[in-house]
């Protein structure tokens, strides 16, 4: 297959969408397709007569670290003279000659359904959920609502726009981005002071901010293939909560997959993850986030993650491995449910 990848964009998890898209690239080309790497914002800028050029070559990709903090993306935007386009120079011609993009891309412009839509309309087929999933899925406010009424428990939480006085639901508490990822801007909170700090970082990466009851319980998530659960991941960082820091160095956090929650839990969150899929109507794949109130017996759903990461330390290639599938063999196996729309 041709298969454009593309990555990076100016998210501020970009680092952490590079990093997914030069591993499954390197892999899939390792499956023997064409392949070609691309950065969403910065385009393909080697010169080419026919995109048929671009996919045999085959260049040789570089290595993406990330870094303890989001990337500067005011840099980013730099190194490109007309930085109000989210879509680089022959993103969309090399795209259209590909049979499928797959997208490995993270956070706001990769996950909120902007750039599935744009696809969308130019008959380009893509990995992962549709615009409209993934729009949802993005939106903490819209996510968690369509849990309630689904009968998923979330915690309760208020919705804040930047300007208006401030509210509290009570200490302790969780504030975050509505629809940030990688917990970029989240703060848990235990006083007045802490709460006024948390607000002023949360609303520099957004003017809508999602204040939360703060769950004491033990970390899950669970993704989702095809309507079907994968295996539960526990995590448990060894310092602090699961923060940007703590989610992409590696040693930083333990992770046991899978879980040592016994068959009844497992089964029951694994059920509750595939309802979730359905309910914020996602399709192809998802990992979704939960805290497990074990006093209370209570799983409580946070989010879903439409376009997981695939990075050396991401959790749905740990979920794959524990189901004996390789890290190539998953990224065709999300090319092949993806497809699936396409055949209908």
């Amino acid at each position: 297959m041709k298969i454009a990848v593309l990555c990076g964009g100016l998210s501020n998890e970009r680092d952490v969408s590079i990093s997914t898209g030069t591993g499954a690239a390197r892999a899939l080309r390792e499956k023997g397709h064409q392949v070609v790497l691309m950065d969403l914002f910065l385009g393909y800028t080697q010169p080419f007569d026919d995109p048929a050029e671009v996919f045999a070559a085959n260049a040789v990709l570089g290595s993406a670290a990330i870094g303890d903090i989001s990337p500067d993306l005011d840099a980013v935007r730099a190194m490109r003279p007309d930085p109000e386009c989210i879509v680089g120079p022959n993103v969309l011609t090399i795209c259209r000659a590909a049979d499928i993009v797959f997208l490995a891309l993270h956070g706001e412009e990769g996950e909120n359904g902007k750039v599935q839509a744009l696809l969308d309309l130019n008959g380009i087929p893509y990995t992962g959920a549709g615009y409209l999933g993934s729009a949802i899925a993005m939106n903490k406010g819209l996510s968690k609502m369509l849990f309630r009424e689904n009968g998923i428990a979330t915690p309760d939480s208020i919705k804040l726009h930047r300007g208006e006085p401030p509210r509290s639901i009570g200490f302790p508490c969780v504030v975050k981005p509505c629809s940030g990822g990688s917990s970029v801007g989240t703060s848990i909170v235990t006083t007045e002071a802490e709460y006024a700090a948390a607000l002023e970082l949360a609303f520099r990466y957004e003017a809508d901010v999602i204040v939360e009851q703060y769950i004491k319980g033990r970390e899950l998530t669970v993704g989702v293939m095809d309507g079907e659960a994968m295996p539960v991941i526990e995590i448990i960082p060894k310092h602090g909560f699961y923060d940007y820091k703590n989610k992409y160095q590696a040693g930083a956090t333990e992770e046991i997959c899978p879980a040592q929650i016994g068959p009844e839990a497992t089964a029951r969150v694994q059920r509750l993850a595939e309802r979730a899929f359905s309910a914020l109507m996602l399709d192809a794949y998802c990992r979704c986030d939960f805290l497990w109130d074990t006093a209370a017996d209570e799983f409580y759903c946070l989010e879903a993650n439409s376009l997981p990461g695939m990075t050396p330390t991401s959790l749905i290639p740990q979920m794959a491995a524990a189901q004996g599938m390789s890290y190539g063999a998953l990224c065709e196996k999300i090319i092949a449910v993806s497809m699936k729309k396409y055949r209908k």
